[in-house]
């Protein structure tokens, strides 16, 4: 676990990051999330445009205008303009979100024979980690039950375990918190790693279906204070607020309730397209002024104009 402690430094910009992270032609989404204003951007384009210096100065600007910037962590097929599995080219990295106790979970992860060492460890925010692991040969079902058994091990995100999802840039302001917290990232290994290096014991209840399965159980247990639609409804804000891709809450949902429902497309789309209309209805306080602002989603697909 110490044979890479001479590469333990900052990452001294978000350019370079995606460039160790990806190759030049990899397709990749850039998530930029204001949530004052309610404002979602979602770029898909190659890693080489995204680590432009006009692309960084275009998130520089929105950065210090209140957005927080994420970026997707597994590149995208060549015809993607959207954000789902389906839209997924290849596994490139896994990954665990330490947003409770996180210095205990991530000195387990480097004390523990189960992963290797990651390739990155992102501070977020006051003890809150994103940890990062390069990886290949790893098929999608795979990677998420492998990022279920970690969350199982050494605590982290359960809703940060799908290959669709969006991780911090390093270099940039965390905008959830009165005062900005700059994002910082930690080179730990340059090895790229296979499904053999993880010994994280993965039970055929880690498999994503079955998770929901279990959760289902939980949720409709009779000391639920919460109906299964109301659990839907909050998922559905939540997943909206985050930037997650309207399609793939409606996807997740309707296969969560595929077994209840008569026709459960129906009732995920119904669900979402209403969360949706109920956070646009919120008035949004902006430096004093009560302004009822309008969240908007926006997806390019390499779009000419800048960036």
């Amino acid at each position: 676990m110490n044979e890479t402690d001479n590469l333990n430094r900052s990452v001294p910009a978000a350019s370079e990051y995606i460039s160790d992270n990806f190759k030049p032609s990899d397709r990749i989404a850039v998530l930029v999330l204001n949530r004052n204003l309610g404002e979602t951007t979602q770029r898909i384009t190659t890693a080489q445009k995204a680590a432009s210096p006009e692309f960084q100065a275009w998130l520089r600007y929105k950065n210090a205008n209140g957005a927080d910037i994420y970026v997707g962590m597994n590149p995208l097929k060549q015809d993607a303009s959207t954000r789902t599995k389906d839209d997924i080219e290849t596994i490139r990295h896994l990954y665990l979100d330490l947003d409770h106790g996180g210095s205990v979970g991530l000195d387990a992860i480097k004390h523990s024979d189960l992963v290797p060492q990651p390739n990155y460890v992102l501070n977020t925010s006051p003890d809150k980690f994103q940890v990062v692991w390069k990886a290949e040969g790893i098929t999608l079902e795979e990677a998420e039950a492998l990022q279920h058994a970690m969350v199982r091990v050494f605590g982290g995100d359960p809703a940060a375990t799908d290959a669709t999802r969006v991780l911090r840039l390093p270099g940039f302001a965390n905008k959830k918190y009165d005062k900005d917290f700059y994002v910082k990232g930690h080179q730990e290994s340059t090895q790229t790693y296979h499904l053999r290096d993880f010994k994280v014991p993965i039970d055929s209840q880690e498999a994503p279906r079955h998770q929901n399965e279990e959760r289902g159980r939980t949720h409709r247990a009779p000391s639920s204070a919460l109906s299964q639609s109301e659990h839907d409804w909050a998922y559905a804000k939540r997943a909206l607020t985050r930037g997650d891709d309207t399609e793939e809450i409606i996807r997740r949902i309707a296969d969560f309730r595929a077994d209840d429902k008569p026709s459960p497309e129906y009732y995920a789309r119904h669900t979402v397209m209403n969360a949706q209309a109920d956070l646009q209805r919120k008035a949004v306080f902006v430096e004093g002024a009560s302004t009822e602002l309008t969240p908007t989603i926006e997806s390019s697909h390499d779009r000419s104009e800048m960036p």
